[in-house]
């Protein structure tokens, strides 16, 4: 356990669990749901706001509704590795909205990224039209979703 974490009591803990299934809750709700009163839980959650422990609130949008229903996985080889090249590759994912989620790892690739499209024929286009373009790029390997068998948005704490 991190000192981070010992800092942390199990009324933390168990707002951070409750607000991880259900953020819309009031704080009368939550205050309901870890046993106390609206006040203290009031000043703790803002305190884990503050402290960092709770990043920000989002909703979870579901991507078949809204055209994006094809998840594709992407490993991403660069043909060669230095702080320039990979802050200028990783500045560039950032602008692309198709990637949803990037991270730099270990291995035989170095990028992992997390892409949604509307269907074949568009990520086709964003490998053509914006990841092909990128000199840095020396290759990439997709695999595409079949099906979602669990997605946890919450940390197991």
């Amino acid at each position: 356990m991190t000192l981070t974490m010992e800092r942390l009591d199990e009324i933390d803990l168990q707002i951070l669990r409750t607000l991880q299934r259900n953020a819309k809750l009031t704080t009368k709700e939550l205050a309901e749901a870890v046993h106390l009163t609206p006040t203290p839980v009031f000043e703790r959650q803002k305190r884990l706001e503050r402290q960092g422990y709770i990043r920000k609130y989002v909703a979870v949008l579901d991507p078949e509704k809204l055209g994006q229903g094809l998840l594709v996985f992407c490993k991403v080889k660069l043909k060669q590795m230095n702080r320039d090249i990979a802050e200028a590759f990783v500045r560039r994912i950032q602008r692309i909205p198709e990637v949803i989620e990037c991270y730099n790892t270990s291995g035989e690739y170095d990028y992992l990224l997390k892409v949604r499209a509307a269907d074949m024929k568009q990520y086709q286009d964003f490998v053509l039209t914006k990841l092909g373009v990128i000199e840095s790029l020396g290759s990439l390997e997709s695999t595409f979703v079949m099906s979602e068998v669990k997605n946890g948005y919450g940390l197991s704490i």
